[in-house]
């Protein structure tokens, strides 16, 4: 196909440069434009994502059934705990 193309383009290899550059941006300018706003309902519900508050972490505030621990102090502090999930450490038989 982009043989044939490029066999039709007309004006020696310059010509040929321009209408290959013009094709891809006349391609692209249709696609952006035309075909990808026409397709975007179309994809819509599989880009609804919704967050909830309901994290499950202990400590978090949205959780009022969970206590919540005193602050240390440090102003680096991460959002969620270190210590739950995590894995423990091989046994020595494994």
């Amino acid at each position: 196909m982009y043989s044939w193309i490029w066999r039709k383009l007309p004006f020696g290899l310059a010509g040929k440069i321009t209408g290959s550059l013009l094709l891809a941006a006349a391609t692209v300018a249709l696609l952006w434009y035309v075909v990808f706003p026409w397709a975007e309902p179309l994809v819509t519900p599989f880009d609804d994502v919704q967050v909830t508050q309901d994290t499950g972490v202990p400590g978090d505030p949205a959780d009022p059934g969970v206590e919540q621990d005193a602050p240390s102090g440090d102003e680096h502090e991460l959002p969620y705990d270190t210590d739950q999930n995590n894995t423990p450490p091989p046994s020595p038989d494994e």
